[in-house]
């Protein structure tokens, strides 16, 4: 790919990296039901994008279950038990970003434990180094710009020269807050109907499903 008209590209992980959003809505409602609370359908799909302690208070408001500090504990091995059964790359993710000359980074509403075994388990961690940034690094989380604007000082980008890949709309939300391009993301399998326009609507430049459609937008867009 050539070089493009941004100084640093910022990739969500989940969702967007990785494959992984049915697969940890499975593990939340394991953990929950293994306290005995069965959580609505849908329930986890209304939090994708937050950090766990923001989903964590928003299923209680959203159902009434209140999750205790010791079973939420289990939540990270339950999902890295059904991660590393089944966590998979997000279709062409590999090879756009051997074609990627831009300098790019991680910036993820997940923990630096999860993050790193997700990209270790699908091959995408020498794609990253250390240039990883999880929300337990800023005092808010998506859809504040926190993260966004850490991930940005760090790596030595100026806001309006970073575009964002993000999957959910609170990411999007917050990429726009900090200033940045914000580009939707619908490959993944946790994908509906009206993912694309829930992104538009939070103020995405434009939406895709396939990774060779954000790289000709990419190209295009230094061609400006």
């Amino acid at each position: 790919m050539p070089q493009n008209r941004f100084d640093l590209v910022i990739f969500d992980c989940d969702g967007v990296l990785v494959d992984s959003e049915p697969l940890a809505t499975l593990a939340y409602h394991n953990v929950y039901a293994n306290q005995g609370m069965t959580l609505p359908e849908g329930t986890i799909a209304q939090c994708v994008g937050m950090k766990q302690s923001d989903i964590i208070k928003r299923i209680a408001d959203l159902t009434g279950h209140y999750l205790s500090d010791a079973a939420e504990s289990g939540l990270w091995p339950e999902t890295r038990r059904v991660f590393g059964q089944s966590l998979q790359p997000t279709p062409g993710i590999k090879l756009l970003l051997d074609e990627l000359d831009t300098p790019r980074c991680v910036a993820s509403s997940s923990s630096l434990k999860r993050i790193h075994f997700s990209l270790d388990t699908t091959g995408l961690a020498v794609f990253f180094g250390d240039a990883i940034y999880s929300s337990s690094m800023v005092k808010r989380g998506k859809p504040a710009p926190d993260l966004f604007l850490h991930a940005a000082k760090a790596m030595g980008a100026d806001a309006s020269g970073c575009v964002v890949i993000e999957d959910s709309p609170f990411g999007i939300e917050g990429a726009v807050a900090a200033g940045m391009t914000a580009i939707g993301y619908t490959g993944g399998t946790h994908t509906d109907k009206d993912h694309a326009q829930r992104l538009f609507d939070k103020g995405a430049a434009a939406v895709f499903s396939d990774w060779k459609d954000i790289s000709y937008w990419m190209r295009a867009a230094n061609d400006e």
